[in-house]
This record gives C-alpha cells, sequence and structure tokens, in this order.
C-alpha cells in the first residue's frame, strides 16, 4: 500500500520526531524507496524534525539532519505541531519543490502567434 501512494505522489515531507533517533533512521530508508519506486535520482522532497519543542530530548542533532538533507539535495526544516511551528510551512515548501520539479520536467509549450497577411499564417515565414 505504501508503493502505491509513493507511485501517484507528486512531492513527499519526510518526517522523523527530534527526540526519536529510530525514526530518523527510517527517513533514510523512506528516502531510498520513493526514489527507488518513482525510477528517479531526484524528487520533491523536505525533511521535517517535528517536535522541535522538545529540543532538551533531542537525539538528532540538527547537524546531523542537515547533513542528510544536503547529502540528498533535499530541503530542511524543524517544526512542532504541538505548537504549530512551521507546520503550514512545511506544506508550503513541499508544494514550490513540487512546482520547482514541474517545471524543469515539462518543457514549455511552443508560443503560436496569430497568423499575419504577410507571414501566409506562419509567423516565422514572413513572405
Amino acid at each position: 500500500m505504501r508503493e502505491q501512494y509513493m507511485r501517484t505522489g507528486e512531492g513527499f515531507l519526510l518526517i522523523y520526531a527530534i527526540n526519536d533517533r529510530g525514526s530518523f533512521t527510517e527517513i533514510s530508508k523512506f528516502h531510498t524507496q520513493i526514489l527507488r519506486v518513482k525510477d528517479r535520482d531526484d524528487f520533491p522532497m523536505i525533511l521535517v524534525g517535528n517536535k522541535a519543542d522538545l529540543d532538551l530530548q533531542r537525539q538528532v542533532p540538527k547537524e546531523e539532519a542537515l547533513a542528510f538533507a544536503q547529502e540528498n539535495r533535499i530541503p530542511y526544516m524543524e517544526a512542532s505541531a504541538k505548537i504549530r511551528l512551521n507546520v503550514d510551512e512545511s506544506f508550503h515548501e513541499v508544494v514550490r519543490a513540487i512546482r520547482r520539479f514541474q517545471e524543469l520536467e515539462t518543457p514549455p509549450a511552443p508560443t503560436v502567434h496569430p497568423p499575419t497577411k504577410e507571414s501566409n499564417g506562419c509567423p516565422c515565414c514572413i513572405l
């Protein structure tokens, strides 16, 4: 079922709890699985360290998460669902990543000019 979600997803939030090392370890597996299912080297993803309000219980240093994000060329941010810190922003960021990705993947449509008398219907062929 998870792979079906991955197949149809246009972008992903990779969320772990900063106070749970195991959840961070799983992120690498999810990242690899998404790229495998998508058959891509790159895809829109954002790494989010949740529970930023529990900094005193942190098990995953911010530097380690940043290193993972940089190594995999994905943005990183920290959030807290409890205090609503960066929750909306993380969704906005993944939407921006999806749009950038789609712009790069979809070449612009050719511009069509209205025909003129001189062009015999073709703007490139002036008679």
